[in-house]
C-alpha cells in the first residue's frame, strides 16, 4: 500500500487539550482543539478543578470539557475519604454540565481496583468516562487493559507505559490491538508536532492528548522583593499558558 493510500484511510483524529482554567481552555479551543481535559494543578499531574472552573468553561466552550477527578497528587491508592470526595466531585462536574469524567484507582499491588472504578464509572453514567494515566503505573498493563475494559470505561489515557507516548509507542500498538474497538486507546505525553507524525502512522488512534504551555512572566508590574522570591510557590514571577502554537503544529500534522 503507498503512502497516500495509507493517508486517504487514516481515520478521523480527534485532539484532546488538557488545561486548568477558563481562559487556556478557550485559547485551546481557538487553537482548534476538539474536546478539553480540565483539571487544575497541571505541575502536580493534574487535580480536580473547582466547580466555578468547570462552570465557567461549560458556559464558554463549544468543544466538549472532560473533567479530570483527582483529588490528591501521588499514587492512585485511595483513602475511603479520598474516594467518597472523587464521588462527590464526579456529581459536582456533572451538575456544571460537564460532557465526560477522566479518573482511575489502583489497589497497592499495582492492579487495577476494580471495585472502586466500577462504582466511579456506575456514578458517572451517561456520560463518557476516561480511565486516565494510572494506567501506566500499573503493573501489568494486558491485565489492567482486560479489567479497564470490563469496568466499562470508555477510553483509555496512556503513555505506554514510558515517559512518552512516543517512547511507549510499541505497547500503544499492541494496547489498541488487543483492544478490538471495546474501547479507545489515547496515546498522551510528550506529544508534538514530531511525535504526532510518528503515531498517526501507526493509523490505528483516532484520539490523541496533549499538555501545550508556555511558561509566561506575569503581568504585574510589581516585582517581588520580599525574601520568599524564588523560594516560595506564592512569589512566582509567571504562569504557565496554553501554547496556540504548539497546537496549530500538531492539528496541521493531523490534518495533513
Amino acid at each position: 500500500m503507498d503512502s497516500n493510500s495509507l493517508t486517504s484511510h487514516r481515520p478521523e483524529s480527534l485532539l484532546e487539550i488538557c488545561t486548568d482554567s477558563a481562559d487556556t481552555a478557550l485559547a485551546a479551543e481557538s487553537a482548534g482543539a476538539d474536546r478539553i481535559e480540565l483539571c487544575c494543578a497541571i505541575e502536580s499531574g493534574g487535580l480536580s478543578p473547582s466547580y466555578g472552573c468547570i462552570k465557567r468553561c461549560v458556559e464558554l466552550l463549544k468543544i466538549p470539557v472532560n473533567v479530570l477527578i483527582r483529588p490528591r497528587g501521588g499514587d492512585f491508592c485511595y483513602s475511603e475519604n479520598d474516594f467518597l470526595q472523587m464521588m462527590e466531585d464526579i456529581a459536582i462536574s456533572k451538575a456544571a454540565g460537564a460532557q465526560g469524567i477522566v479518573s482511575g484507582v489502583l489497589n497497592p499491588d499495582g492492579s487495577v481496583d476494580t471495585r472502586r472504578t466500577k462504582l466511579l464509572i456506575k456514578h458517572t453514567q451517561p456520560l463518557s468516562f476516561t480511565f486516565h494515566r494510572a494506567f501506566d503505573l500499573s503493573k501489568d498493563p494486558y491485565r489492567a487493559l482486560e479489567d479497564i475494559i470490563r469496568c466499562g470505561a470508555s477510553r483509555l489515557l496512556s503513555s505506554g507505559q514510558q515517559v512518552s507516548a512516543e517512547e511507549g509507542l510499541a505497547l500503544l500498538c499492541e494496547l489498541a490491538a488487543l483492544a478490538r474497538n471495546r474501547i479507545i486507546i489515547m496515546p498522551g505525553a510528550g506529544i508534538d508536532a514530531q511525535s504526532i507524525a510518528k503515531l498517526l502512522a501507526q493509523n490505528v488512534f483516532t484520539e490523541y492528548h496533549m499538555t501545550a504551555r508556555t511558561f509566561s512572566k506575569a503581568d504585574s508590574s510589581h516585582r517581588i522583593q520580599s525574601g520568599l522570591s524564588g523560594r516560595d510557590p506564592i512569589a512566582q514571577e509567571g504562569f504557565w499558558r496554553t501554547d496556540i502554537q504548539k497546537i496549530n503544529s500538531v492539528k496541521q500534522r493531523m490534518n495533513s
